[in-house]
């Protein structure tokens, strides 16, 4: 088997662009404040505040469970998601540390 292209770069990249890629989507963003907002949600009180599909909103949910971001509790039908502190913290830390190299490296001047 070949090398894939997730291969030539690094985990911390790799797994920096996961994270990109889930903040990419405004619907997701949207999730994100909302669950922020109210520490806590049931999935039709996303269909309700977006006006998306559940559908649309499960599968968004899913990209952000899959990098950790949310957590879900079962209670009977209902599945209540929070924001994952932890990782919360992670991907900011993450991040941050890309955006402070910037203030180490010389000032590029055209």
């Amino acid at each position: 088997m070949g090398v894939t292209k997730t291969d030539l770069f690094t985990a911390t990249q790799n797994e920096m662009a996961r994270a990109a890629k889930v903040f990419a989507h405004p619907a997701r963003i949207a999730i994100i404040e909302y669950l922020i907002k109210t520490n806590a949600c049931v999935n039709g009180d996303l269909v309700q505040e977006l006006g998306l599909a559940q559908a649309t909103i499960s599968q968004h949910l899913r990209e952000l469970k899959e990098i950790g971001l949310i957590q879900g509790t079962i209670e009977g039908v209902r599945v209540n998601y929070c924001i994952n502190p932890a990782r919360w913290q992670e991907i900011k830390d993450m991040f941050t540390r890309l955006f402070e190299q910037l203030d180490k490296a010389p000032n590029c001047t055209i």
